[in-house]
């Protein structure tokens, strides 16, 4: 039931330390602001870690042909290992777990690709239709990769976005013929990558790897293989079965870790999730730390007054008033001041972390190591609710003091 006079009790009790009171609840509230603030920058990080991995396939891995550094079976180290269509063959038939597979090279050497007067330097990748199964390119104009172009092995190309920009300008590329060493290509399709990063992604052009080897003199030959497992494979485990499979089809030794490397996004997955648990433990502890500071805080000043008020509350008891309504009053009033703190922390928390994300967005440029600090609503609740609870242990003990006050004794203090 609300009890207006115990309110105004509370207000006017407040009000008589203003100062004191003040200087305690910014304690409480700065203990609620570091706590969002770190738990924000937080999920900030970890937002823009992960957004390095883009659209990529779950626990997906890229496996590439290097330079042997053991000598293996009288083969000599400082063999280049090259893959080939046979091994893909062979990784889809002898590994069940695989969801996805795809080979892909790229064209080597100097070369331009040119449209009509427009020309530029870009690389260009031959790859399987899967490799978009894997890769999570976003195509916003026509198609990707297809079986077709690679059985009829036809000359079709998908651009990347800077590849757009040079060779067309604001003009449609689709349908349009771009030369590539002198041999024509027709565009098929557009892309872009959330995580482009550099030449490797925004100045890309993709043709079937069929058309390439068949074309550019690279027959039957593969640089990276591009693997996603399937559901509930240990993506590291996986990596080592393929790695062996291909060092013994290649002649390698088992134990060189030069000849063939890979590129995993589950272990490196595992690596950025411990790192953010770790994070979250020092957020936690340096946040929890500031609070039972102000915690404490409000403690001290509630035994402040409970002293101050000693004669009134001998009154009181005198009057009939009975050491549960006593603790009652102190609590709430301990409650008020955490709880009121708490919130404005925890208000002017979520407004900063607001800002920082209009700012951010406003910039336009997205960062590849923070993007979207934000706070669960849920940890929000959760540390309201603490600090309610904090605010009623706080009050306890100047509670129980204040009720075991002798009302004899009281009236006597001066």
């Amino acid at each position: 039931m609300f009890d207006l006079d115990k309110w105004q009790e509370i207000y006017h009790s407040i009000s008589r330390h203003k100062l004191r009171t003040i200087l305690t609840a910014i304690g409480v509230a700065w203990g609620i602001f570091m706590l969002v603030m770190l738990m924000g920058a937080g999920n900030g990080l970890e937002n823009g870690v992960k957004g390095v991995f883009g659209n990529l396939a779950k626990n997906s891995m890229f496996i590439s042909g290097r330079r042997s550094a053991i000598p293996y079976k009288g083969i000599k180290a400082g063999r280049n290992i090259r893959f080939t269509n046979d091994d893909f063959l062979a990784l889809k038939s002898e590994f069940p777990q695989l969801k996805y597979i795809a080979g892909g090279t790229s064209l080597g050497g100097d070369f331009t690709v040119s449209y009509r007067t427009n020309s530029g330097a870009f690389q260009v990748g031959g790859d399987m239709p899967s490799m978009n199964d894997i890769r999570g390119l976003i195509i916003p104009k026509g198609r990707f990769i297809n079986e077709m172009d690679m059985r009829e092995k036809r000359k079709i190309a998908v651009l990347g976005p800077r590849v757009v920009e040079v060779l067309f300008g604001k003009e449609d590329p689709i349908g349009k013929y771009i030369k590539i060493k002198g041999v024509y290509f027709l565009v098929v399709g557009t892309f872009y990558i959330d995580n482009a990063d550099g030449r490797n992604e925004v100045e890309k052009i993709y043709i079937p790897l069929a058309t390439l080897q068949h074309i550019f003199n690279a027959p039957n030959r593969i640089a990276t293989f591009s693997i996603a497992p399937h559901d509930g494979v240990d993506p590291e485990e996986l990596e080592k079965e393929i790695k062996l499979f291909l060092a013994a089809r290649h002649k390698v030794s088992p134990d060189d870790r030069s000849a063939i490397s890979g590129w995993n996004s589950g272990r490196e997955s595992k690596r950025f999730n411990g790192l953010f648990f770790g994070i979250n433990i020092f957020v936690w502890f340096v946040s929890i730390g500031t609070i039972i500071a102000g915690i404490v805080g409000v403690s001290n000043i509630m035994m402040i007054i409970v002293k101050e008020r000693t004669r009134e509350i001998g009154i009181r008891k005198a009057l009939g008033a009975t050491p549960g309504s006593i603790i009652n009053l102190i609590i709430q009033e301990s409650v008020v001041i955490t709880s009121f703190a708490g919130y404005t922390g925890l208000v002017v928390g979520v407004g900063f972390l607001e800002l920082i994300r209009a700012a951010l967005s406003k910039a336009g440029a997205k960062n590849p190591y923070f993007d979207n600090p934000y706070i669960d609503i849920k940890i929000a609740v959760f540390a309201t609710l603490i600090l309610v609870v904090a605010g009623a242990i706080a009050g306890l003990f100047p509670a129980l003091r204040a009720a075991r006050i002798n009302p004899i004794e009281a009236l006597r203090d001066e």
